[in-house]
């Protein structure tokens, strides 16, 4: 078996982020590191965040930091990876690449303790690289101090644990090291102790911006340090709603700088809550600290402040965002200062945003907890559903590939219209003038202004249909229609041409300077603008049969007319024409193709130098064909002899597309409208066609108006709509479901098509809870609740003053999470912070919140919610126990049908150890046609059951390392069979026919039989080497997929003839486990595929994602990343892409200095697996170095673009 692996969506969380003017002009852009992808972020002047670069380095980044020298206007990117190198890149925005300026190693390649590359500080200088070691020391945080010109100095929160064995206890440090220019070593300058909760470092402006130093921050405080001062400490505000005694730690900070020697900060701590600390200073001496409460948001990895006042929030879990820096004067607001020793007696409640405004966000789906690939809704391609995200920001997201489609209008037409266009009053007009729509024997004109309206003076024949409508000259307007030609001059003067005798026009194509005419018979009949501007027939041509479909190529830049005209027939062949006047109407080429071509499209590429992708191409004219079959038919057409190549084609759908020219990004593309609608366009250098989720279209036509530069107009039924196409680039768009708590795994009813989901949470309150606190905080604040939010207790110091926030949440229940699309942009200051943003309260860690939701995806609707009392929800599966006819009160088992079991734990506890108090298996039956859930029975087990199954009409459960068997009983489930010999916790259950396949926790996977007539369990093969499993799923009778929580992904495979002989033996191989081998099965399986993709894999699934496709695994990840690992079908496909892929490696090594090869094979050696992302990476090179990766390949650059666009086409 091999595989070709293909990153379908890339990872979507962010570990940390920067910002800078890495382009080198005034725009500040935002630099994200996601895990192994490193992108270049800008936001637009409306406050849209585009991505203007995503490069894959093949590592794992673990730190950025922005870098500039002296006297540059141009930031540079410091990068700290797994690669045991520091690599600075540059952005050139001419060619849109990241370019190494310089890379130098520092360590091993790797995770490794002893290497260091955690943290980059930015004050980096690498003419004459220095060590400065330091044994038995950890660093918890590092950054550069502003010392102007001086010499550089690092500051580093460090502990010496030397003497921690002996002691037992160690005190962590501030230290500042000294980098001496002259002497050119780095000496240890100055240390003082500080508080053993700190945890993050601040570097403060110096060299006349500021006093220079550090601010620390600690559990509960925030002190400025600095060599030869004295600290200056100030106590974090206190939220009201916390426990008592729990303290609180910053997570993140950033500066914002307005004028000269005018700064402030903003840290974020745990919960969310934003501070604004600022300083008071006279020159380099600091005399008071203050920090005052700012506002609640999502908890942040990395905050960026831009010197738009913009603030980009990279959370940790769920979307990120963009905020608007509103309000910074000095409002009132709970505030504590280094004047204070202690807290101050005000704490504060978090509210509705009041100096932040979130006017855009992106996607995330990190992390990815559960996801299922299932035909839900009956559309072509199957959707992916993941369960994201963690506590009030957890949601179910359905996926289909496709980019999502806005609409900003839709209007009912009087009657059903066959066709529409737009079309400008004169070729310098930056708008469309007029929407013209056909109907079977009329058309209207439609005005675009600031409303859209009925022109009846247009000049426009409005008694017939339409068959084309363009501009043609500088100034006029063409309409075609089954009788003639209509050319609309400026100033209202109308010329007609009309056909001969009864024939009728079939057929027309045109750009702005030609125009020709398919007449029934076969007859061409070719015009052209003359110099006057009018319409001049120059031509006839007659051919053999009627002309199924025409077009003419774009008239080329400085020249009067294009060259090429394409003539579809009705025999299955594509002719190329000239329409020179030397050889006009001469057949340049011919091309046969399987069936009818109905539409034609010629597009031309310009010639670009250092493109989007930073590789020069060379301008190119593409023919597509749209065939009855469903086919795209694209080819390339020679511009100088007409000859057609590199011909590919690709199936849209059951009706035959129609293809219609529109402009995305200012560049020319193309409209696909087969039984659903597709886009064709170039994405950083990368052509794709990629479906669009909406309904079919009949026609469409580009849109251009003041309020959509860019937009779609089209018909569909009887309707006109306008539309936009959203965030082009990307694979997959989302339909996003709120959830309660942190979701763990679902199960799904394929035949009622309905999801049922297990939520839970640790230390939080129930939606009754929460009720219950928002009755008492309305009751309370008549009474005694002051503005000042004075914090009340009882008697024995716990909180009694729950915010009045939690009260919206508990009436929305799982609404509470409010529309990932709201802005905070109400003036209306009662309403509550959403639950999204706020948080849930906390609770002691021995408190669980649970429950289970039926979710019909259609309606994106729950129609049972039931929650759980004090248990966590582990485990879910579906089953029908079909062999037991006992009864349950007064009906038979058996007439129950499909039951729903779910494994929960009550007490679970993971600190000091893991423990519970005992486990459930909860027994439910469906009603109302699977919408509810009613309890049958629950169980008590002696361990947690983390893996439910069903098999043969029974339940099988893996309950800590026992694998039992359970059956229906009356009151109870009842045990049959079992088996204890597992080494650990049992994770997954899968089953084929008699076999069970089960993943231990730590030990991989263990094949095991069940024989019915012995009524026993038995191990007969498991893996050699321990896995930490993560995932599962089962592909075939003898293999299963798997992956590790180190980013690995495997196959192991049963030998062929170690699985005959188990079959074979009457006793299936039960004497051979009696006898055990090395205290393990007798049998080992082998491995069969190895790959590191770089990022836990938290599912796996086994679906096709291409109508008539083949089965890929699919992946999702917990940084939220998509991936596919398709089968190869033959030996010629492994070794071109084998070969392609050596190469790879060879000329084009991975940006941050990770070797690919040693990535890929981080754990265990690379095996039987085609990396597709660093293979995708061909079109980016230079030419030259394409076309000599060619030469060793025996191919040209088409024929390898081909091939890797044919396989991504067989994936998705």
């Amino acid at each position: 078996m091999h595989l070709y692996s293909l990153t379908l969506q890339r990872p979507t969380g962010v570990v940390c982020a920067i910002h800078g003017n890495f382009s080198g002009d005034k725009t500040q852009e935002i630099a994200v590191a996601r895990g192994n992808v490193l992108d270049l972020l800008r936001p637009d002047a409306t406050g849209k965040i585009h991505t203007l670069l995503s490069v894959e380095i093949f590592g794992a980044i673990r730190s950025l930091a922005p870098f500039r020298l002296t006297g540059s206007r141009k930031d540079y990117i410091v990068v700290g990876s797994d690669s045991g190198r520091i690599v600075i890149l540059g952005y050139d925005p001419n060619k849109n690449v990241f370019e190494k300026i310089h890379q130098e190693t520092f360590g091993k390649s790797g995770s490794r303790r002893i290497v260091p590359g955690q943290d980059v500080a930015n004050r980096l200088t690498i003419s004459s690289p220095l060590e400065a070691h330091k044994s038995h020391t950890t660093v918890f945080s590092i950054c550069g101090v502003d010392c102007g010109f001086d010499n550089p100095v690092f500051a580093a929160i460090e502990v010496d644990y030397s003497d921690v064995d002996s002691s037992g206890n160690a005190r962590k440090c501030l230290t500042y090291y000294e980098l001496d220019l002259g002497l050119n070593n780095v000496c240890r300058k100055w240390s003082d102790k500080v508080d053993n909760g700190a945890n993050l470092l601040v570097a403060v402006p110096g060299g006349g911006d500021g006093p220079s130093g550090v601010l620390v921050c600690g559990e509960n405080f925030v002190v400025y340090k600095n060599q030869g001062q004295e600290d200056v400490r100030a106590v974090i505000p206190w939220r009201a709603d916390l426990p008592a005694g729990r303290g609180v730690l910053i997570v993140s900070a950033a500066i914002c700088r307005m004028k000269k020697s005018m700064f402030f900060f903003l840290v974020q701590t745990e919960y969310g809550d934003i501070f604004k600390v600022s300083l008071e200073h006279d020159k380099d001496v600091v005399k008071g600290l203050k920090i005052k409460y700012f506002d609640t948001i999502p908890v942040t990895t990395s905050m960026c402040v831009l010197k738009s006042g913009l603030l980009f929030a990279a959370s940790e879990f769920g979307n990120h965002a963009l905020y608007q820096l509103q309000a910074l004067e000095e409002d009132p607001d709970v505030e504590s200062s280094s004047a204070l020793v202690r807290a101050t007696d005000e704490g504060f409640l978090p509210r509705k945003l009041k100096n932040l405004v979130r006017i855009d966000q992106v996607e995330s789906l990190m992390p990815i907890m559960d996801m299922k690939v299932s035909n839900l809704f009956g559309e072509e391609t199957p959707q992916i559903f993941t369960l994201c995200g963690r506590g009030p920001r957890s949601s179910l997201r359905i996926l289909r590939p496709g980019l999502a489609i806005s609409e900003m209008a839709v209007s009912d037409l009087p009657d059903v219209p066959s066709a529409v266009w737009t079309v400008k009053k004169k070729v310098s007009d930056e708008f469309d003038a007029y929407i013209v729509v056909s109907f079977a024997n009329a058309t209207i004109v439609l005005s675009i202004g600031e409303t859209v309206e009925e022109v009846i003076d247009s000049g426009f024949l409005d008694t017939t249909a339409t068959l084309a409508v363009s501009l043609i000259g500088d100034d006029g307007i063409m309409q075609v229609h089954p009788n003639g030609i209509r050319h609309i001059r400026d100033g209202g003067r109308i010329h007609e041409w009309r056909t001969p005798g009864k024939r009728k026009i079939l057929s027309v194509g045109s750009n702005r300077l030609q125009v020709v005419i398919a007449l029934n018979g076969g007859e061409l009949v070719y015009f052209e603008v003359d110099m006057t501007g009018q319409l001049v027939e120059v031509e006839k041509h007659e051919l053999s049969g009627d002309v199924a479909c025409l077009d003419i190529a774009p008239v080329p830049e400085g020249r009067q007319r294009s060259r090429f005209l394409a003539v579809g027939s009705y025999d299955n062949t594509i002719r190329i024409l000239s329409l020179d006047p030397d050889d006009c109407m001469q057949i340049l080429s011919v091309q046969s193709v399987s069936s009818v071509p109905e539409s034609l499209l010629f597009l031309e590429v310009q010639a670009s130098v250092g493109g989007e992708d930073g590789a020069d191409h060379p301008a190119n004219l593409f023919l597509n064909a749209g065939l009855q079959t469903g086919i795209l038919f694209r080819t390339m057409v020679d511009m100088v002899t007409g000859q057609l190549s590199d011909s590919r084609s690709r199936f849209l759908g059951l009706r035959a597309p129609k293809l219609f020219s529109i402009n995305i990004g200012g560049k020319p593309a193309f409209l696909c409208l087969s039984s659903r609608p597709w886009l064709g366009f170039i994405n950083q250098g990368k052509f794709l066609i990629t479906p669009l989720s909406y309904e079919a279209l009949e026609h469409a036509a580009s849109f251009s108006s003041g309020n959509c530069t860019e937009g779609i107009v089209a018909v569909a039924g009887s309707s006109l709509r306008i539309l936009t196409i959203e965030r082009l680039g990307e694979t997959f768009n989302e339909i996003v479901i709120p959830l309660r708590y942190t979701p763990r795994k679902f199960a799904v009813q394929v035949k009622r098509k309905l999801l049922v989901i297990i939520e839970s949470d640790q230390g939080a309150f129930t939606a009754e809870e929460r009720e219950a606190a928002k009755r008492k905080t309305r009751e309370d604040v008549d009474e005694d609740f002051s503005p000042a939010m004075k914090r009340r207790k009882g008697s024995n110091g716990e909180d009694l003053s729950p915010p009045k926030e939690y009260s919206e949440a508990a009436e929305m229940g799982e609404k509470g999470n409010g529309n990932v699309e709201q802005m905070e942009t109400d003036d209306n200051e009662d309403d509550a912070l959403s639950d999204e943003h706020y948080g849930y309260p906390k609770a002691d860690s021995d408190k669980w919140v649970s429950c289970i939701r039926v979710v019909d995806p259609k309606t994106a609707k729950t129609t049972c919610l039931l929650e759980l009392d004090n248990e966590s929800a582990v485990s879910v599966c579906t089953v029908n126990f079909h062999d037991n006819a006992g009864l349950v009160g007064a009906a038979p088992l058996k007439e129950h049908g499909m039951l729903l079991a779910v494994g929960t734990a009550k007490g679970l506890q993971f600190w000091p150890k893991k423990s519970i108090t005992r486990g459930y298996i909860h027994i439910y039956r469906f009603l109302d046609d699977g919408k509810s859930l009613e309890l049958l029975h629950k169980t008590e087990v002696d361990g947690i059951p983390l893996a439910l199954c069903q098999f043969q009409g029974r339940l099988l459960a893996g309950i800590g390392p026992v694998l039992r068997l359970y059956d229906l009983g009356r009151k109870r489930l009842l045990r049959k069979c079992e088996n204890k010999l597992f080494p650990n916790d049992i994770v997954s259950i899968h089953t084929y026919r008699d076999r069970i396949y089960v993943g231990d926790i730590q030990e991989s996977f263990h094949y095991c039989k069940y024989r019915r007539d012995e009524n026993q369990l038995y191990i007969f093969a498991d893996d050699r080497v321990p896995r930490w499993l993560t995932a599962s799923f089962h592909i075939d009778f003898d293999t299963m997929a798997g992956a590790d929580k180190f980013g690995n992904v495997y196959f192991v495979r049963l030998p062929q003839d170690v699985s005959d002989e188990i079959e074979e033996d009457p006793t299936g191989g039960r004497i051979k486990w009696e006898q055990g081998k090395l205290n393990g099965a007798p049998n080992k399986v082998e491995d069969i595929v190895q790959f590191h993709v770089g990022d836990v894999v938290s599912s796996l699934q086994k679906a096709s994602l291409v109508p008539g496709g083949g089965e890929c695994v699919i992946y999702g990840t917990v940084m939220g990343s998509l991936g596919a690992l398709c089968a190869f079908t033959c030996r010629d496909d492994i070794d071109f892409f084998s070969h392609l892929e050596m190469y790879m490696r060879q000329e084009h090594p991975p940006l941050c200095g990770r070797d690919h090869m040693a990535y890929r094979s981080a754990y265990f050696p690379v095996k039987n697996v085609i990396d597709g992302d660093l293979c995708e990476q061909y079109p980016t090179l230079p030419m030259d170095v394409q076309r000599k990766i060619a030469a060793e390949l025996d191919r040209t650059p088409a024929e390898i673009l081909k091939k890797l666009e044919e396989i991504r086409n067989k994936i998705i």
